[in-house]
């Protein structure tokens, strides 16, 4: 992922062109007073980005759960989630 540190008096003064690279992959580095203090990137590699990282807590999740034999059965689980839709729509 290519990545590019501005000012953010640069970006503001080129926003338009530089929101039209980071729909190429690129994120930007925006810094205030010389720290970095934000960054700019494509909606889609955003959401890409907040489902890996779901996907990560899920699993570490799961692991815990395992380690502490906290488990339940797929056909419980499924079950259970059969009940709660039909009730859902049953409203």
């Amino acid at each position: 992922m290519r990545e590019q540190i501005i000012s953010l008096t640069d970006f503001k003064t080129s926003a338009s062109r530089l929101l039209q690279e980071t729909r190429g992959g690129a994120n930007i580095i925006l810094t205030q007073n010389g720290s970095a203090s934000a960054v700019v990137q494509d909606y889609a590699t955003y959401r890409t980005q907040q489902d890996a990282f779901l996907m990560l807590k899920l699993m570490v999740q799961g692991e815990a759960n395992v380690s502490k034999c906290q488990l339940t059965s797929q056909s419980e689980v499924f079950s259970s989630m059969r009940a709660s839709l039909l009730e859902q729509q049953n409203g």
